[in-house]
């Protein structure tokens, strides 16, 4: 089972060295682990390459029958402790929705559910499925799945913006004026800056690039006066209206992309489950 868990968190990873950090083992264990139980199957699972991990076809057949195990195990296990112990509900968000969105509303939420633990992780990979260890997850762009109920939340959306601070060293006034400023890039959004400018018909020259590997980095650059970011304008509004960063800008990049919240229908019955997933539809969904 230690083999299969290992197994099934560096599929999802694609990688061991996050796997390891995830569960606070070495690199160097989760390699042996994933070695021994290929040995034990008699077939690869992953294709290593110099830099790069990616999961065979048997890997991937594997993991789908690891994730379905996994889930049915962890369903039923808390389903137990909601019948014989505190009720225990686990929500999986991104860590940007998660501080931005959230941490504002969590003491609300806390005495909206006051016999439910709630256990959050925010995952740092981009999720667009729904993980076997949660009860609710809030991802950006739902893969359809027939076993799970789907709810829309919000579109996904950004807006240049940057700190009060800077607009007073270098005033902003055009779009021209942007080449005058370091732009801050997002590394899963390389081609925002570029597709922000096509939709107004022009291009950027700007004067130097700094890039980060989460959006909450790029927001707080900004906010710090490094330059100025692409911010998602739902999750950037309470630092737009706490002063700490400043909408340059109406026109928007419209990405296609949408926040999901993502569960199990056998679990939709479930009274903790039903409540957290209400109050989280009740405080984050824009109705179309």
């Amino acid at each position: 089972m230690k083999f299969l868990k290992t197994f099934q968190v560096a599929a999802a990873r694609l990688s061991f060295k996050a796997a390891a950090e995830e569960l606070f083992i070495t690199p160097s264990a989760v390699s042996h682990q994933i070695k021994a139980l290929e040995e034990q199957l008699g077939v690869p699972l992953f294709d290593r390459g110099p830099h790069s991990l990616t999961l065979t076809e048997a890997g991937e057949h594997y993991l789908q029958h690891i994730d379905s195990m996994f889930s049915r195990l962890e369903s039923v296990t808390e389903q137990l402790k909601a019948r014989y112990g505190r009720g225990v509900v686990r929500l999986h968000m991104p860590p940007f929705f998660a501080t931005e969105l959230l941490l504002p509303k969590l003491p609300a939420l806390l005495e909206a559910q006051p016999d439910t633990d709630i256990h959050i992780n925010t995952a740092l990979a981009p999720m667009q499925t729904h993980p076997s260890d949660a009860d609710v997850s809030i991802v950006v762009n739902a893969t359809p799945d027939s076993g799970l109920d789907c709810h829309k939340l919000f579109s996904q959306a950004f807006v240049p913006a940057c700190s009060p601070s800077l607009l007073l060293r270098t005033p902003i006034n055009t779009v021209e004026d942007l080449n005058q400023h370091t732009l801050i890039v997002h590394e899963a959004r390389r081609d925002g800056w570029e597709r922000w400018a096509e939709s107004l018909g022009t291009r950027l020259r700007p004067k130097k690039i700094v890039r980060f590997d989460t959006m909450a980095a790029a927001a707080e650059a900004a906010e710090h006066g490094v330059g100025v970011a692409l911010v998602a304008s739902r999750i950037g509004n309470d630092r737009f209206e706490q002063g700490s960063l400043v909408r340059l800008f109406s026109t928007e990049l419209q990405t296609g992309e949408s926040y999901f919240l993502l569960l199990r229908r056998e679990d939709a019955n479930r009274p903790d489950v039903r409540a957290l997933t209400q109050w989280l539809l009740n405080e984050f969904r824009i109705a179309a």
